[in-house]
């Protein structure tokens, strides 16, 4: 009977973790930019003697779905969308490239583009502005400005836009991306961007809703074989002792 109980038990643990990761997904429903996160696990064996019938669900690092979210248009000049594939690039608290395909650029007190504080990185680095009267980003990334007192355009730099197979990103502890062998990525040849939008996250609420019922069942389902299981050992422990 203890592998029906371990059986339930390893299955629980799973369920609980994909409720985690739906939570998660629903609570960035809202957020810019935002990619949903694919629960994953493995069947993994238990070692030692008389254990080769048991089997653990070991929880993997999260996949992420690289689906694209609608374009939400703003109007700001310095909100950023991605058309197709592409990511931006942005310095990580480690110094180190992280990914993103959150838009919403903002120019801080050094006259850094930034998003959520971290540098937005182009083809020469971090990207400083001079003192500007206004900028431009184009459809190919490049950030241009009129500079203070002056009439005539001058590029700054170009933001960088990379492209990753999901397969091989990971998310860190700030929800930023990074790819999973720590190297950079490379640069798209082509990529599209549309200033004055910003794309929608890509969870689809009510999928997420529809999931987490279905794993709360599935979850009370386990815990009930956990108490069939248990009610079957103290069942045959009566029959040995003859009582």
């Amino acid at each position: 009977m203890d592998r029906l109980g371990y059986t339930a038990m390893t299955a629980a643990s799973r369920t609980m973790s994909s409720l985690t990761v739906r939570a998660n997904n629903l609570a960035n429903v809202n957020t810019p930019g935002f990619r949903a996160d694919l629960e994953q696990a493995q069947a993994v064996a238990v070692e030692g003697y008389g254990y080769d019938s048991r089997h653990l669900a070991r929880v993997k690092n999260n996949g992420v779905n690289l689906a694209p979210g609608e374009l939400m248009a703003t109007g700001r000049d310095l909100d950023v969308a991605i058309q197709g594939r592409g990511l931006f690039a942005v310095e990580g608290d480690d110094g180190a490239e992280r990914y993103t395909r959150n838009g919403a650029l903002q120019v801080d007190a050094e006259l850094r583009l930034t998003l959520n504080g971290r540098a937005v990185l182009g083809e020469g680095g971090p990207i400083v502005l001079p003192e500007y009267d206004s900028l431009h980003i184009g459809r190919d990334g490049t950030v241009s400005v009129i500079p203070r007192g002056d009439f005539v355009t001058a590029e700054v730099d170009r933001i960088r836009v990379v492209d990753v197979d999901a397969a091989d990103l990971t998310k860190d502890a700030s929800g930023l991306l990074a790819r999973t062998d720590g190297q950079p990525a490379e640069d798209m040849e082509a990529p599209v961007l549309v200033s004055g939008y910003l794309e929608a996250s890509n969870v689809g609420a009510i999928d997420q809703l529809v999931a987490t019922m279905s794993l709360n069942r599935l979850f009370e389902t386990q815990v009930k074989m956990m108490k069939a299981a248990e009610d079957l050992s103290e069942a045959g422990n009566r029959m040995i002792r003859g009582s």
